[in-house]
């Protein structure tokens, strides 16, 4: 089956749209939020199983409880997407390596305590991603729990319930 010219042409634009509107969205995300991106693709992009570089996507929801002395609570649940680069591609970006579409999104959703802006050890973060199509209601409900459960302050409100 042969596609238009016109089409093919509107099909190519909306890639490079895509891919400059997932790094444009990634560029926008405060520098809190993106730490935490990063460490969900250094744990993607590290697991054995994984043959092609992923990168941010788009964000899902955010929240964050600002717990006063420079200490915030960070959730943040997003996409990461494949790209057509190896696994272990250094300094990649989607001008380097393009998104790929047939592969399914990675649904990640992660946790932290910041002070002064960088993420603490303790507690440990919360880092959990899934392909979107393995995702059940029940996994979601269990990473909800899990990060409102981390004890961050004690009769604050939970994590979750704060939407920025």
């Amino acid at each position: 089956m042969k596609m238009s010219l016109p089409f093919a042409l509107l099909f190519l634009a909306g890639v490079f749209l895509t891919s400059a509107e997932a790094q444009s969205s990634f560029s926008k995300l405060p520098d809190s939020y993106k730490k935490g991106v990063e460490l969900a693709l250094q744990n993607v992009n590290a697991h054995g199983g994984v043959q092609h570089h992923f990168l941010f996507f788009k964000s899902i929801q955010k929240s964050q409880i600002e717990a006063g002395f420079d200490v915030t609570y960070i959730y943040h649940n997003f996409y990461l997407k494949a790209t057509q680069c190896q696994r272990g591609t250094e300094n990649a970006d989607t001008t380097t390596c393009a998104f790929r579409n047939d592969r399914p999104l990675i649904d990640c959703a992660i946790c932290y305590k910041t002070y002064a802006g960088a993420i603490e050890a303790e507690p440990k973060p919360y880092v959990n991603c899934v392909h979107k199509p393995a995702l059940t209601e029940v996994m979601q409900k269990e990473r909800m729990d899990h990060c409102n459960k981390m004890g961050y302050s004690s009769g604050s409100p939970t994590l979750l319930a704060v939407i920025s």
